[in-house]
């Protein structure tokens, strides 16, 4: 499994999870297997969101769109603060509670 992770501040959390939702079909074609948005619990101007995808190929060219369709236009990215920090990443192992 192959994770695009995304971090950066927002202005509104409400305004961001609008844009965010209207993306939903845009992920879905993209390949986006599932998503979580996360925020920090002391910082509610934060959203961290993971997005899953069957291969890297996938996951760098959804980033490409985020950067060139999405973060690029301050009316389709309302509430962003900045670039996002974005990495993508594979799990090496997964496990549940004290698991070694």
């Amino acid at each position: 499994m192959i994770t695009l992770h995304i971090e950066h501040p927002i202005t509104d959390y409400t305004v961001w999870k609008a844009a965010f939702d209207r993306f939903a079909d845009a992920r879905k074609d993209a390949g986006v297997l599932r998503h979580q948005v996360r925020r920090p619990v002391d910082d509610p101007a934060y959203v961290v969101v993971d997005l899953s995808f069957a291969t890297a190929e996938r996951a760098e060219g959804f980033l490409e769109f985020l950067r060139t369709r999405v973060w690029a236009s301050p009316e389709r990215a309302p509430a962003l603060v900045g670039a996002p920090v974005t990495r993508v990443l594979a799990v090496e192992e997964e496990g549940e509670g004290g698991e070694g």
